[in-house]
């Protein structure tokens, strides 16, 4: 895993973890599942934040497309499928929601999106 961190003078303003990890079959929405095996390999990204005092200036859009760069760059290499998000706030979900990530079918609280929906939001500038 690691942590990707934004400073400014020295302070820590937003940052986000990336890890690999694995979901069952049947908790995948349908465009993740298909054609995978069983676990299906995926890249948790977690804890994406944002001091409140920097909010509101583009960074967790910023920090968004840097986590989703690295996990396309990655992922013909270590073979994922998915990038799996747990969010812990409704603005939260909404935000991950605005970029093409959807719920699981088992916990709708775990949002998913596939690498090639991943590699379409960074390409459209979201």
């Amino acid at each position: 895993s690691g942590t990707y961190v934004i400073l400014e003078e020295m302070r820590v303003v937003g940052y986000y973890s990336l890890a690999a990890g694995s979901v069952a079959w049947e908790t995948a929405p349908g465009r993740v599942r298909r054609n995978m095996p069983e676990p299906i390999p995926v890249v948790v990204l977690g804890r994406l934040a944002i001091d409140r005092a920097f909010q509101g200036q583009g960074l967790g859009r910023a920090l968004l497309r840097d986590a989703l760069l690295r996990i396309i760059t990655a992922s013909d290499i270590i073979g994922v499928r998915a990038i799996l998000v747990h969010p812990l706030s409704g603005r939260a979900r909404r935000f991950y929601k605005e970029h093409g990530f959807v719920p699981s079918p088992v916990n709708r609280s775990t949002l998913m999106v596939t690498v090639a929906q991943a590699m379409k939001e960074f390409r459209t500038g979201s």
